[in-house]
């Protein structure tokens, strides 16, 4: 039996984060296998933290003492959940357990987002139009590489991912940046989308359905760049063409500055935690996400798959979603266009229908859990299989381990 040590940077929140639910999904996978596993972090357990005990995954506070504990356990594999974790215990684990398999959790390219990030500032600085963002969202990979290259959080991250045997990726958008862009290996990746399982559930009609709603933990900072968006800008323009719609935002760690956004007269509500989010989103006639920067994929737009919602986002929020498949809703880069978007399928029962039928191919085609879990779990044993061989070949990671 393989043993498995996964250190987090954060205890696993599933409802509250995407993260934390793609972070659940890769532990069940390996429990699925036959693995055991040890979660081990120094954060503080969080009000919505995952009952880890109960599936049989040990939990391990991370304190002065962890580097014996590491020398003690000698683990087969080691998940850093992403590159922070492996630049803190990296050398620990190289120095303790030199055979295991290391793992690097990416969750998404973080310094992907920071450069969009700071690309849409720019923008903002310079005063250009705040509603039409088409030019932003078409910055090339190699522009992106340019913004992403010089910077210490792309060189920090990059490194990491050398140092490790194995780095996870959500998002193949990420996976060809990475590999044409910054010349990584692709023996180095794996792609590892959001892994679903659509539940049988009859999916509520269009006449049963109300509001349009977005879901987003507020500590994640392009969902509050999207909350400040669609407050200011495109809420209004919707909100004048359905004087009845209602826009429910729900997420963790609201903070009052956000809270104080709510204003029911308007129809812009901020309603913090959702206890189920699939209930919120099965309830929801449409779902909202005018995310302006960003990385990865988005936990909010595959709930909305799930549930059968169609939703309207921009090429940021759909990147790496639905590959050559059509979009269950709408794309788009402007706010105009993102408002015309939400009336037409909020009050067109046919368009809006055509769109909740994409939903279910789109699913089995590109998040099917039980097909990227076993493709997980083989990669990872594959590597474990031929470790020295892949080290040999990852002369720039070794390198790198020198110091």
């Amino acid at each position: 039996m393989l043993h498995a040590l996964v250190i987090g940077q954060a205890w696993p929140e599933p409802r509250s984060s995407a993260v934390g639910g793609h972070m659940m999904q890769i532990l069940e996978s390996f429990l699925a296998r036959g693995w055991r596993i040890t979660f081990a972090s120094a954060a503080n357990a969080a009000e919505h933290k995952a009952d880890l005990a109960s599936q049989g995954i040990a939990e391990q506070l991370i304190d002065e003492h962890f580097e014996h504990f590491i020398a003690e356990l000698v683990p087969d594999i080691v998940l850093f959940d992403r590159f922070a974790m492996e630049e803190q215990f990296g050398p620990s684990v190289r120095k303790h357990c030199p055979n295991a398999l290391r793992v690097l959790e990416t969750s998404d390219l973080q310094s992907l987002r920071e450069a969009r990030h700071q690309l849409l500032r720019r923008r903002l600085i310079e005063g250009l139009d705040p509603n039409d963002f088409r030019a932003l969202f078409n910055t090339s990979g190699p522009e992106l590489f340019r913004q992403m290259a010089p910077t210490d959080l792309a060189q920090r991250e990059l490194a990491a991912i050398y140092r490790c045997d194995l780095s996870l990726i959500i998002s193949d958008v990420e996976t060809d940046l990475l590999v044409n862009g910054f010349g990584v290996p692709d023996y180095l990746l794996h792609w590892c989308p959001l892994m679903l399982d659509p539940t049988a559930q009859t999916l509520r009609p269009f006449a049963e359905r109300e509001h349009i709603v977005t879901i987003g933990n507020f500590r994640h900072a392009p969902n509050w760049d999207a909350v400040l968006w669609m407050k200011h800008n495109l809420w209004p323009m919707i909100r004048r063409r359905l004087p009845e719609a209602q826009l429910h935002i729900h997420g963790a760690y609201a903070t009052p500055k956000a809270l104080a956004l709510h204003n029911p007269e308007e129809g812009f509500h901020l309603l913090g935690w959702a206890e189920d989010a699939l209930q919120v989103m099965g309830n929801a006639r449409l779902c909202l996400a005018p995310l302006r920067f960003g990385a990865g994929i988005k936990g909010k737009l595959a709930d909305a798959m799930l549930c059968g919602t169609p939703s309207v986002t921009t090429p940021i929020g759909a990147e790496a979603m639905h590959g050559a498949l059509p979009w269950p809703g709408a794309i788009a880069g402007t706010a105009e266009a993102l408002a015309q978007a939400c009336v037409r399928l909020y009050s067109d029962e046919a368009a809006w229908q055509q769109a909740q039928a994409a939903c279910a191919p789109l699913l089995k085609t590109r998040y099917d859990r039980n097909r990227h879990a076993a493709a997980l779990t083989e990669r990872i044993e594959h590597s474990l299989a031929h470790l020295d061989e892949q080290r040999l070949y990852n002369f720039t990671g070794a390198m790198l381990r020198r110091r």
